[in-house]
């Protein structure tokens, strides 16, 4: 028996020890959640349509490229579609050798193929565009991700939600504008070929780029806008640019970005490209010399230059930038350029002020029910009640420790799960405490009421702790922000309370009855 209590307690000191050793000091241990320490949330939309386009327009360069290597002349690609191509000008022969190239390079495996005369059309297959969909969102998180972790954000939350949208939350942000910019700038980067004007600068109208179309615009082009700047860099107006649709390379190729200084000591980007990228930058310039080149970042060119030779793995983006704002597009660009382009639906701020002002509310009302439950045991229980006592402030030093070892924040809704767990933790007693009770009255020994008390309460204890743990843990997958910080503590206070109501709390009974010869149970 001394033996049993012996390593029972050895196994209580050190799960206790570590959850001390953890949580201690907890103001640097403990992270507090968006609404306890202050900081910014946004909830973001990821236009997952750009991740297609670009995926499309990828895959039918890459199977024009494939036809040419074959001899097949006079075919002609043209996305007509999110998800959809067609490649037209094909002769019966040149059509059988695509189907050929589509079926060997395994095409057919995510595009649904079909023959019309001289044209074959291409539609992605719906399992194909959810995953395209999905990847840009996880892409897009973990390029946000990266970003924050460069400007040094102490455990950001970033977790996707539904409808294509990630939910970002920043404690302890002091600087939203800063923040917000850096997310917000997208860096969807492209290069499209510059059909009009011919010479790579814009021109100052839409109506003159239409004038030299007939008032129509090929359906391969679309005009994009740019912006004019002064030599200080400062916005004096626009200019236009008719440019082809088709997105050979984007930022999906970019291996790296850094700011440098161009020929006349002005900032620029140069990066470079991987060699997937390289090999499409090398056909593009390389069939184009004397074309302009537009780079076009976020939707609007930034800058337009005549391709005077290939172009193979690297390049520069100019575009008078200051020395900040090629700094900060570096940045962006290195820490991974965004699949599609993101629009904010909403922005919340929480002032440190709030924040303290959250946390002393929450530490108000769980001393409050702490204490008012104390009181409580006591009353009712006597000196049984101080059993119940240590055990629950043993449970709250395992939530404070769980939380602290698993880096899990703690929220304002956390705290109404420690509170609800306390409430728990008493539920657990009292059920034993009154089985014991019962067996009292029917005239058992002390050593045999504690004994059937704790095996008549615990099938209880079990299935309410095992239902709310499941509920918890369902709160967990499917809920976001506040929903999950409530699940975390809610979760780990239960285990915490399983083990204090259950082991703890038998252990402190057997260690008075072993010590002393207990005829009768103040209860």
């Amino acid at each position: 028996m001394k033996s049993t209590l012996l390593w029972r307690g050895l196994l209580i000191l050190a799960v206790l020890v570590t959850a001390l050793y953890v949580a201690y000091p907890p103001e640097e241990k403990i992270n507090l959640g968006l609404d306890l320490k202050g900081g910014m949330r946004l909830v973001l939309q990821v236009k997952t349509e750009d991740a297609l386009r670009a995926e499309t327009d990828s895959d039918m360069d890459r199977l024009l490229q494939l036809a040419k290597d074959e001899d097949v002349t006079g075919a002609t690609g043209r996305r007509t579609g999110d998800s959809t191509f067609e490649i037209a000008g094909l002769t019966p022969e040149s059509a059988d050798t695509l189907s050929g190239l589509v079926s060997r390079y395994g095409y057919n495996n995510r595009w649904s193929v079909s023959r019309q005369g001289g044209r074959m059309v291409f539609d992605m297959q719906g399992t194909e565009v959810n995953a395209v969909r999905e990847s840009a969102v996880n892409q897009a998180r973990q390029t946000i991700g990266n970003r924050i972790d460069a400007y040094g954000v102490a455990e950001p939350v970033i977790v996707p939600a539904s409808d294509y949208r990630i939910d970002v939350q920043l404690p302890g942000v002091d600087d939203p504008e800063r923040v917000r910019n850096l997310i917000k700038s997208t860096a969807f980067l492209e290069f499209r070929l510059v059909r009009l004007p011919k010479g790579g600068g814009g021109v100052s109208s839409r109506e003159e780029i239409l004038a030299n179309y007939g008032g129509q615009l090929p359906e391969n082009l679309e005009i994009l806008e740019g912006d004019i700047r002064d030599d200080q860099g400062n916005k004096v107006g626009e200019q236009f640019y008719a440019v082809e649709k088709v997105r050979t390379v984007t930022g999906r190729d970019l291996k790296t970005a850094r700011p440098g200084l161009g020929q006349f000591r002005d900032p620029i980007v140069e990066f470079s490209l991987t060699p997937t990228g390289a090999d499409a930058f090398a056909r593009l310039t390389g069939e184009n010399v004397g074309s302009g080149l537009a780079i076009v970042l976020d939707g609007r060119v930034v800058s337009a230059p005549v391709i005077n030779s290939q172009i193979r793995d690297s390049g520069l983006i100019e575009g008078s930038f200051t020395q900040q704002e090629a700094q900060d597009l570096a940045t962006v660009l290195k820490s991974g350029a965004l699949p599609a382009e993101i629009t904010t639906l909403e922005e919340r701020t929480v002032g440190p002020s709030l924040g303290r002002d959250s946390i002393e509310s929450g530490l108000k009302a769980g001393l409050i029910g702490s204490a008012l439950v104390v009181i409580f045991m006591l009353i009712i229980y006597n000196l049984s009640g101080v059993n119940a006592v240590i055990a629950l402030a043993l449970n709250v030093l395992l939530v404070f420790g769980g939380l602290a070892g698993f880096g899990a924040s703690l929220t304002l809704p956390g705290i109404a799960g420690i509170i609800l767990t306390i409430g728990m933790a008493v539920d657990a007693n009292v059920l034993i405490f009154e089985r014991i009770r019962e067996e009292l009255r029917a005239g058992r020994t002390v050593r045999s009421a504690i004994d059937l008390g704790f095996e008549k309460a615990l099938s209880a204890i079990i299935d309410s702790n095992v239902t709310t743990l499941i509920a918890a843990l369902f709160l967990f997958q499917f809920g976001t922000g506040p929903i999950r910080g409530f699940a975390v503590t809610l979760t780990i206070g239960l285990l915490a309370s399983l083990f204090t109501a259950v082991f703890v709390s038998r252990w402190l009974f057997d260690l008075v009855l072993s010590r002393t010869r207990v005829q009768r149970l103040s209860i």
